[in-house]
């Protein structure tokens, strides 16, 4: 069934439950950066329970409790969430592959309330604690994904069609920087669970200079996360170029690389900020919530740009009967 067997009303809905769900995540990465800031991944010691109960009374009167069971009151409103979205997209999402990632998301939103627990029951393993950290990305692109592609942008579709080929290299370009941004926040999170967010403690510079005068693995890890910082601050300076250079018509490129950009940009200086304040709560909390929406910007750059090489592939396939027939195949067989 074609997109446009969804009505108005629906696309909308949809679209809007899951924007409002992915805000929501990247409060619930907040929360939990703001759990590790504070060090209280232990004040509540029992999952799933708190203190063998759903809600123990008093908890907002503790500082490192009230950190802790919030972000698991906020995982539990965004599990249930996630599966009112599922059954939105069941009964009122017509494309199958669409609904597959809303399934999909309710399968990563418990496997990281798992991972949660598992983290609290085995005293806060660094490799559990990344892996949580990690999927909690993921999650929070597949919720992007869904807000996207129930976009009015994306059902319309009314790209101007020209420049196929710098299309194809900007869609590249795109995806390599939200795979480098992957990379870099799996890199930052294993820095802050291993300890080595202060290896270095001067910024911009390192230990004076440009480049450490010893490697051991503290070092070496914060130092891999600055040389990814500046990368990612490379590819998206390329992204901004492309997009403003050749598509500045259209707002559905500008807008998600511009946003990329910027945020970016207040990435860096708050990771300057969290080693000069000595990894202070908030500048420490505030850089992984940034994070979260550098990684959501850069993946809707990277749809956007793929959808607009998608619709290319259509008005090119329209002016020949026997690519117009196998491109009608392939979106049945999906």
């Amino acid at each position: 069934m074609s997109t446009s067997a969804i009505q108005p009303a629906q696309e909308r809905g949809l679209h809007r439950f899951a924007l409002a769900l992915a805000g929501l995540v990247v409060l619930l990465i907040a929360a939990g950066a703001l759990v590790k800031s504070k060090e209280a991944g232990l004040s509540v010691p029992d999952w799933p329970l708190s203190y063998g109960s759903l809600n123990p009374p008093r908890w907002w009167t503790i500082e490192n409790v009230r950190a802790e069971h919030g972000h698991r009151l906020i995982a539990g409103t965004v599990a249930l969430l996630t599966i009112v979205l599922a059954l939105q997209f069941r009964r009122r999402e017509p494309r199958a592959w669409v609904r597959r990632i809303a399934y999909l998301a309710v399968a990563a939103v418990f496997t990281q309330a798992l991972l949660g627990g598992i983290t609290v029951l085995t005293f806060l393993p660094p490799a559990v604690s990344v892996s949580h950290a990690g999927l909690a990305q993921l999650f929070l692109g597949l919720v992007v994904t869904l807000a996207m592609v129930t976009s009015p942008l994306w059902m319309r579709a009314d790209f101007t069609l020209h420049r196929e080929v710098a299309r194809r290299r900007l869609a590249r370009l795109a995806t390599s920087l939200t795979g480098l941004v992957y990379v870099q926040i799996l890199l930052g999170a294993v820095m802050r669970h291993t300890g080595a967010g202060l290896a270095i403690a001067d910024f911009p510079l390192v230990f004076g200079g440009l480049v450490p005068p010893r490697l051991d693995n503290g070092v070496g890890i914060h130092y891999a996360h600055r040389l990814g910082a500046l990368l990612v601050l490379g590819l998206v300076t390329a992204l901004v170029w492309q997009v403003l250079r050749r598509f500045r018509e259209e707002r559905a490129l500008v807008v998600p690389a511009v946003t990329t950009a910027i945020l970016v940009a207040v990435q860096i200086g708050l990771g300057g900020a969290v080693v000069l304040t000595s990894r202070a709560v908030a500048p420490n909390t505030v850089h992984v919530a940034v994070g979260a929406l550098v990684f959501a910007s850069s993946l809707a750059m990277t749809l956007c740009s793929w959808r607009c090489v998608r619709v290319l592939e259509r008005s090119a396939a329209a002016a020949t009967p026997e690519r117009a027939e196998s491109l009608e195949l392939r979106e049945a067989a999906s």
